[in-house]
């Protein structure tokens, strides 16, 4: 099997495969209107997707605003989680940011999600504080976190 993944731009034909991995991946999904809208009406709005021999396993949603970047999701395939993909999106994720202006990223990741975390530590996001009862469907408490490119 040739692991080898490659990054790029989603489009709106990539909205089901997308939507497939959402659903499979959250208890909160997002709709497939919401990506539709994601990629006709917001300018913001940038998803890099993950991709191998096996198609699209996993996306990571941007909103770049200005010079900052906001991570609205990232997913990979529940069948492809464990062989570093994730990583390897962030990073992609994060180049794809500094290349579009971004100056910092921010993200908001489930206290009880250690494995997001550690992730996320691992590539120099730090904590900015916690937001009580973000999450709607057991009012667990999300932490922020941010990382500035230029440190």
């Amino acid at each position: 099997m040739n692991d080898e993944v490659t990054f790029r731009k989603m489009t709106v034909d990539d909205v089901d495969a997308v939507f497939e991995i959402e659903h499979s991946s959250f208890s909160l999904p997002w709709t497939k209107e919401a990506f539709h809208y994601e990629m006709m009406e917001n300018r913001h709005a940038y998803y890099v997707l993950a991709e191998t021999s096996d198609g699209i396993v996993g996306f990571c949603g941007l909103w770049i605003v200005m010079d900052e970047c906001h991570v609205t999701n990232i997913a990979i395939r529940p069948e492809q989680r464990g062989k570093k993909l994730g990583e390897k999106l962030m990073i992609a994720a994060m180049e794809t940011a500094k290349e579009n202006g971004a100056k910092a990223m921010t993200l908001e990741a489930r206290v009880s999600n250690t494995i997001a975390r550690n992730l996320y530590e691992k590539l120099g996001f730090k904590n900015g504080g916690i937001r009580k009862s973000y999450y709607s469907d057991n009012f667990e408490d999300a932490i922020v976190m941010w990382v500035n490119f230029d440190e």
